[in-house]
Formats: C-alpha cells, sequence, structure tokens
C-alpha cells in the first residue's frame, strides 16, 4: 500500500500542481500566514520552510510567524486570526474540549487538520559536567526548561516529570534561549518536545558535551499509561552525542487550517506539501515522516473538506464522512 501511495503522490507532483494553477482563485486569500512556536525549536524550522514552499508553488504570499505553540496556534486558527498552523494532537484534543488555558471553556472546533507532519519526541538533555545523565540523577529542586509558556512541552512534559517522581522549578522560554541559559549554568536540564533533530540540541552540541537522556522501559511505560503518548526511539544519528537509539516517546503533529477557508486553495496547499517529499525533507529531516499514509494517525481533528478530497483522490488513507468538517 506505501509504494502505491508512493507512486500516485509522485503523479500527483506532475498534474497536481498545473490542476491548483488552473482552480478558480476568486475566493482565494492574497496571503496567508502559518502559526509556529519559539524560534530555535523544529515548528518554527519546519513551519517557514513548508510556508514558503506553498507560497513559492502557488504564487501568493506566504510566511510564518512566531506563536507560543500548539495550544496557541489552535486559537489563533480556531478565531481566523491565522489562516493555518501546526499543532501536535494532545493539546488539539483538549482545545477541542474547552480545555485551552488561552481560552478556558472555549471548544476549538475551527481548526481543521490539513496533512499530517512528524512525531514529537519528549527528550531530556543536560550538561554532561552536570552528571546527570538519567531521569533519577536529576537532582531535587532541579531547574528545568520546559519550553515555551503554552507549548506541548510546557502542556505536558512537567506533568510526565511530576509522574515520575521529579521535583524541579519550572522555567518557560524559548528554546534558544533556553539552551543558552544551561549552557551559562542557570537551568540544570531542559524537557524538550519538538521534532527532531531539535536545532537548540543541535547547536548545543556543537559549543558543548551534552547528555540526551533516555527513559527506562519502565518510564516509558509508566507514561505511554498515563499519557496519550506512542512507544519512540531517537536514532542514533540524529545527534552526534548519541551512540545507539534514546528510548523516549512521542506524540504526532499535524498541520491546521482554518475550517472556513476554500476548498480549493487547502487542497492545493495540501498538494505542493505532500507531492514532494524530497523537498520537505530538504527543509527539516522531521519531514521524513511526512508521508501520505501517515494521515492514518489523526483521530482527534475533524479534516478539511479540501484535504479530505485530496488524500482520498491521491492515496488509499480511509477518511470517515463523520471526520470531515461540515460546518454544523
Amino acid at each position: 500500500m506505501k509504494s502505491q501511495i508512493t507512486i500516485i503522490a509522485a503523479c500527483s507532483l506532475v498534474t497536481g500542481m498545473a490542476t491548483a494553477q488552473e482552480a478558480d482563485r476568486s475566493d482565494w486569500p492574497s496571503s496567508f500566514t502559518v502559526g509556529t512556536a519559539s524560534q530555535g525549536g523544529t515548528y518554527f524550522a519546519y513551519g517557514s520552510g513548508w510556508a514558503n514552499l506553498v507560497g513559492e508553488e502557488l504564487g501568493i504570499s506566504g510566511g510564518a510567524e512566531v506563536t507560543g505553540g500548539p495550544m496557541q496556534n489552535m486559537a489563533l486558527v480556531h478565531n481566523g486570526d491565522l489562516a493555518f498552523g501546526m499543532t501536535t494532537l494532545g493539546p488539539a484534543r483538549e482545545s477541542m474540549e474547552g480545555s485551552n488555558p488561552i481560552a478556558p471553556g472555549l471548544e476549538m472546533t475551527g481548526a481543521c487538520a490539513m496533512f499530517p507532519m512528524y512525531q514529537t519526541p519528549f527528550s531530556v538533555t543536560a550538561l554532561s559536567s552536570s552528571g546527570i545523565d538519567s531521569i533519577e540523577a536529576i537532582p531535587d529542586g532541579a531547574r528545568i526548561g520546559f519550553g515555551p509558556a503554552g507549548s506541548t512541552s510546557d502542556t505536558y512534559f512537567p506533568r510526565m516529570m511530576d509522574t515520575l517522581g521529579v521535583n524541579y522549578e519550572r522555567r518557560n522560554g524559548g528554546w534558544s534561549d533556553l539552551g543558552g541559559q544551561l549552557q551559562d549554568g542557570l537551568l540544570d536540564v531542559i524537557a524538550f518536545a519538538a521534532g527532531i533533530p531539535v536545532p537548540a540540541v543541535s547547536q548545543l552540541e556543537v559549543q558543548t558535551d551534552v547528555n540526551i537522556i533516555e527513559y527506562t522501559e519502565e518510564q516509558q511505560q509508566t507514561l505511554m499509561d498515563e499519557f496519550p503518548v506512542a512507544q519512540f526511539e531517537i536514532p542514533a544519528d540524529t545527534y552526534s552525542t548519541l551512540s545507539e537509539p534514546a528510548r523516549s516517546v512521542a506524540m504526532w503533529n499535524f498541520a491546521i487550517a482554518e475550517c472556513t477557508l476554500p476548498d480549493s486553495f487547502v487542497n492545493a496547499v495540501v498538494d505542493v506539501v505532500m507531492s514532494d517529499n524530497e523537498r520537505m525533507v530538504g527543509i527539516h529531516r522531521a519531514a521524513e515522516a511526512t508521508l501520505p499514509e501517515n494521515a492514518e494517525q489523526n483521530t482527534v481533528l475533524p479534516w478539511h473538506p479540501g484535504a479530505a478530497q485530496w488524500f482520498r483522490e491521491n492515496t488509499d488513507v480511509q477518511i470517515d464522512d463523520a471526520m470531515v468538517y461540515s460546518g454544523e
């Protein structure tokens, strides 16, 4: 099935762009913005890249905006402040249920799934000089950076640390800033939830020695039992620090669109991204998972009708009518 999907997607690259160019654009926006996250994280690099790619291929102005990450992106897209965004399925579910801390009680059902991106591993990094080489070795009261407030990392990682029995002081900030604070001794640990390789970790490796801390099998299972995460291994070739894969857990990320955007516009955007994985991987290595068959990982968000049409016409992925936004 994967081979069939790949062949169909490759053919779509040849014919799909022409179709997008020929589509009625009378109701298309003249420009668009993608909500990402902080600089130094994967969302910003990945989101900026696909925004530029789509803008170039469709001949309209596209760009990325620094945001607080998945929770804020759900709010911005739901409200129509941004056309597109990127979110993780855990925060997406909480937002739809009215548990988004940005607007408690508001059921954010105006953001629709557009295409699968990649899995976000939950990984822990410390300086080698700290002696912290395991979860158990994190000292009592450690200063832990959890990323931007409201991000996937900030939403889930503190709870995970609580579950694993870690006592800490909570710190927030952009990934680049937190990386600098770790290097300067202002933080003991950074708890990263971002697509790999995380730019801030790669930069740290260039400047100093770090420990990328994996979970024990028992810790991994505990997190899988308590949170909407799946088993994951960080490949050894992700970072120069690793000599073998590192045990982790991860959560899926999806690109989202404001649900009332024109179907033909969203369909054309999905076609650009999903039809040329090589170019997407050139933007960021995490896009190795930006494949049509991974659309089936979405069990949370309603699909934008234009996106659902693309997957139905170009792949074998089954999307139930009940999972497609109807405006009701």
